[in-house]
């Protein structure tokens, strides 16, 4: 079993950066692939970004492609989320999640973090 923690929220001005972190204990998450998914107020979880067990691949939603950047460093247990240009529609929880399968279906994570809230002021 994995522990997640998310960090790196909070307040940013459009067209800023932050970078999320997740941190990872209890199991080695070079074990999992690993994701990012969101959720605004009054809808749904959505996919942002996955990453492959060694890093080697990555996926990103429509939404985010060529603003975000997934990666990981499998020596510190850590997984993040580079966000660039932020829009104040990217303001919502975000949550990392560890599972077996890379994969924009939430269903196919097994272990979540708590969530880290983003707000992108216009």
């Amino acid at each position: 079993q994995v522990q997640l923690v998310e960090s790196g929220g909070g307040l940013v001005q459009a067209g800023r950066s932050l970078r999320l972190s997740c941190a990872a204990s209890g199991r080695t998450v070079s074990s999992y692939a690993m994701g990012w998914f969101r959720q605004a107020p009054g809808k749904e979880r959505e996919f942002v970004a996955a990453i492959t067990r060694s890093g080697g691949r990555t996926m990103y939603a429509d939404s985010v492609k060529g603003r975000f950047t997934i990666s990981r460093d499998n020596a510190k247990d850590t997984v993040y989320l580079q966000m660039n240009s932020l829009k104040p529609e990217d303001t919502a929880v975000y949550y990392c999640a560890a599972g077996i399968k890379t994969s924009s279906r939430s269903y196919e994570y097994d272990y979540w973090g708590q969530g880290t809230q983003v707000t992108v002021s216009s």
